[in-house]
């Protein structure tokens, strides 16, 4: 196994390199736009634009490696993505920022598919599991990683974003020099929304909360701190305690959710997240208090994903593993499409709070959904659940194959 995972760290260094420059990119495009006091619509729209681009790339990425393979898709997404930084620097504009945005998330949905079906060809049923948390663990690193890289320089000048287009440069050394042969492109699954609804509503509604809650503050949040007197230098540091809570807590509380009905751990993640998000809304908060408060906040916001997508699991056969994290990703995508502009119109209305009060009211909204679905329909028995796995913070298609749940179902195909 060792050997394997050495084999595919050419690969590994790749995702790392990239997604540490998504890192930055995260803290860095937020802050530099509301600096230039850009309005928060536009803030709402560069959000926005991305995840369009994010959901275009899914869709046009399993073409792309058909027509020039994966190598080369990964070499034309990480050329894109630095070209897009480095104009962002070049011309402080709104529009030229919202377009490059969706033009860099088209990029990044190539990137990840290159990424993760290149893994999945690699993996076997006894290796999938670890090649999996070895992404997982890569992931979540590398976006740390580059959100604390925000506070090596400031975001007026250039240098954050050459140092951007730099990650993004770097990554297509490993790859490029792996002997790793390449894989075939998949095969696309079918993607069935309104079916997989009626499978499984609160598995569905969870990655639609997700979407328009988790978007909203991936774009956001560093807007709110820096309403809050947060220096520059800790907004990196803001953003890092929001993923690690995430991060730390997603496999402790995914095996409590399998020896209970998940819904009721559905529900009160959310309502978690519903209380500190008002806290962060209502509380005047020292700098110490709101770094705290972020962090555990990220250990009931991020989690809420994985859970939907177990609960889900439940609820299917085996052998339709693939398709519905497919869907699920889908409706998650598309839902996030919409999170940042809705959330940045109540900031223009509002103030900065707003981002929270909106996260709040669809936690809520969740929660109440979640206790209606349990009070008319009986818990999946034990023995017939599939066991969590915790996921990285973005995937396309390809990262349902890669998660060692589908094993049962690649073997049969």
């Amino acid at each position: 196994m060792r050997k394997q995972i050495l084999a595919l760290g050419a690969i590994l260094f790749s995702t790392a390199l990239y997604i540490m420059g998504n890192g930055l990119v995260g803290v860095l495009i937020p802050a530099r736009a509301n600096s230039e006091h850009f309005s928060s619509l536009t803030l709402g729209f560069i959000g926005s634009f991305y995840f369009a681009g994010f959901v275009l790339g899914c869709f046009a990425g399993p073409r792309l490696l058909v027509r020039v393979g994966h190598s080369r898709t990964f070499g034309i997404s990480a050329g894109i993505s630095g070209a897009t930084i480095l104009i962002q620097s070049l011309f402080v504009s709104a529009p030229v920022w919202i377009l490059m945005r969706g033009a860099f998330g088209i990029a990044a949905a190539c990137i990840y598919m290159v990424i993760e079906s290149w893994l999945n060809d690699r993996a076997t049923n006894e290796t999938r599991g670890r090649i999996f948390s070895a992404y997982l663990t890569v992931n979540f690193s590398a976006i740390i990683a580059g959100q604390m890289l925000y506070g090596t320089a400031s975001p007026k000048g250039t240098t954050l974003f050459i140092t951007c287009a730099i990650c993004y440069a770097l990554s297509l050394i490993p790859l490029g020099l792996t002997r790793l042969p390449q894989p075939h492109a998949a095969e696309v699954p079918v993607l069935r929304p309104l079916r997989l609804y009626k499978i499984s509503p609160v598995g569905a509604m969870g990655c639609v909360a997700v979407g328009f809650a988790n978007s909203a503050i991936w774009t956001l949040a560093p807007v709110f701190a820096q309403s809050h007197g947060l220096a520059k230098s800790w907004l990196g540091v803001f953003m890092s305690a929001f993923t690690l809570g995430g991060a730390l807590i997603q496999l402790p509380l995914g095996r409590i959710s399998d020896r209970m009905d998940r819904r009721y751990l559905i529900a009160i993640v959310s309502i978690c997240a519903a209380a500190i998000g008002l806290a962060l809304a209502l509380l005047p908060l020292s700098r110490t208090e709101i770094l705290w408060l972020i962090g555990v906040f990220g250990t009931v916001a991020l989690p809420l994903y994985g859970l939907s997508v177990a609960h889900t699991n439940d609820r299917i056969p085996r052998t339709a593993f693939v398709e519905t994290s497919a869907t699920l990703l889908l409706i998650n995508s598309l839902s996030s499409v919409g999170g940042p502009t809705i959330a940045a119109i109540l900031m223009g209305q509002f103030g900065a709070r707003a981002l929270f009060f909106y996260s709040a009211a669809i936690h809520i909204a969740m929660a109440a959904f979640t206790f209606i679905r349990i009070a008319q329909k009986d818990a999946v028995p034990v023995a017939e659940r599939e066991r969590y796995e915790a996921l990285p913070q973005s995937g396309t298609q390809a990262e349902a194959a890669l998660d060692p749940r589908g094993a049962d179902e690649i073997k049969a195909a």
